[in-house]
């Protein structure tokens, strides 16, 4: 199944195609191989279980409002999962079902929140389960190779993509701005090399666009299609999206497999919020009225409980007190740039995004992509922009 971008190109595309093209001449993927976590046979000890100690999530009231549901709504290519490839993953994941209650329980933070960033994209739902095969939705997850978060990025892709490392803070741990990183490399690998071909991209995302692109040649060459499923790829990328359709029809129809999934809220449940001045976490908490271990677990990618705008963009908090820090942290504490900064610019009232990047003679664009903004009216007075990117 083709699915073509429609939307507007995302900002800073030219430019990440030259990064893209930069990756492809040195063959890193994305992560070689990625992790096993939970449902592969060599499980990490990590997906064995949910650490006793995480017990915010547990207090959570959440109705069965079944974002399962929603997230099946979005499926393109449940058509394939009458595949004996498919259907082989489906008896494997059959035989460990407590594996599957596991790791749905861990999405539980997570699963709203990026179903939504897919549909906003137009992408398959299916895309919003790839940290269910990655890192066994561990937003911590390391593999023996380097690649690590939710999404396994290894440290040159991460790097490429804006996720930097520094300052306590490692990007590719970040559920942000790591999700909007892996569906911008997906887009941007279908758009550059698949004529918008979602599964040739993910085949890719796993193990490299070298490696896709060659298999892809060999067969148009002898008259083939093209398609992901006419490929004879390495073994992991062979199984890739055979695994991810598996994991979707379960979910799809979980009675029939008899697995019992959490209920989760189709509201997301978790909201992400401008950095706009230093802070740390248990300031954070206070302010918004929630534990430090909450937003520590909500924030994996502070490796030094303190949050920076020079370094991190934003914060991801519970969804209802999300209004309550953003008024406080604007209201209490200093919003002046750090002493000696050039680099750093504080938003005043009145501000727009255009106005401020004119008077840095910087562009638009790069002043937005440098700060995660997507939306240009979202500004807030007293945030601090980088007018550098660093």
């Amino acid at each position: 199944m083709i699915y073509h971008m429609t939307r507007q190109q995302i900002l800073g595309f030219t430019s990440c195609l030259a990064l893209m093209g930069s990756l492809m001449a040195t063959g890193d993927s994305h992560a070689s191989p990625p992790p096993q976590h939970g449902l592969q046979d060599d499980s990490a000890s990590h997906a064995s279980s949910l650490p006793a100690s995480r017990t915010f999530w547990n207090a959570l009231a959440l109705e069965p409002a079944d974002a399962w549901s929603q997230l099946a709504e979005a499926f393109q290519w449940q058509s394939d999962a009458d595949r004996p490839r498919v259907q082989a993953w489906i008896d494997h994941y059959r035989q460990s079902p407590h594996n599957i209650v596991e790791i749905t329980e861990r999405a539980r933070p997570w699963l709203a929140w990026i179903t939504e960033r897919v549909e906003e994209r137009g992408l398959p739902g299916e895309v919003a389960l790839i940290p269910f095969i990655e890192s066994s939705f561990d937003p911590s997850a390391r593999s023996h190779r380097g690649a690590a978060g939710l999404w396994q990025f290894m440290p040159g892709t991460a790097y490429a993509l804006g996720l930097h490392r520094g300052g306590g803070y490692d990007g590719r741990l970040d559920v942000a701005r790591s999700t909007r990183a892996a569906l911008d490399y997906i887009e941007m690998q279908a758009e550059q090399w698949y004529e918008g071909d979602i599964e040739l991209s993910l085949a890719a995302y796993n193990a490299g666009a070298g490696t896709v692109n060659h298999a892809r040649s060999a067969v148009l060459a002898e008259g083939g299609s093209g398609h992901y499923w006419d490929l004879t790829l390495p073994g992991q990328a062979m199984d890739y999206v055979p695994k991810l359709i598996a994991i979707s029809a379960i979910i799809a129809e979980p009675q029939r497999y008899d697995v019992d999934l959490p209920d989760i809220e189709a509201t997301p449940a978790v909201a992400a919020i401008p950095v706009i001045r230093p802070i740390n976490l248990d300031e954070a908490a206070r302010l918004a009225g929630v534990s430090p271990a909450a937003l520590a677990d909500l924030n994996p990618g502070l490796l030094g409980n303190r949050a920076d705008p020079r370094h991190v963009r934003r914060l991801l908090v519970p969804a209802d007190s999300a209004e309550r820090l953003m008024a406080r942290m604007t209201s209490e504490g200093p919003n002046q740039p750090p002493a000696g900064s050039d680099e750093i610019y504080v938003v005043q009232r009145g501000d727009n995004l255009s106005a401020i990047a004119s008077r840095h003679a910087v562009a638009m664009r790069d002043l937005a992509r440098w700060n995660d903004i997507e939306r240009l009216d979202a500004l807030q007075p007293g945030q601090q922009l980088t007018l550098s990117g660093r």
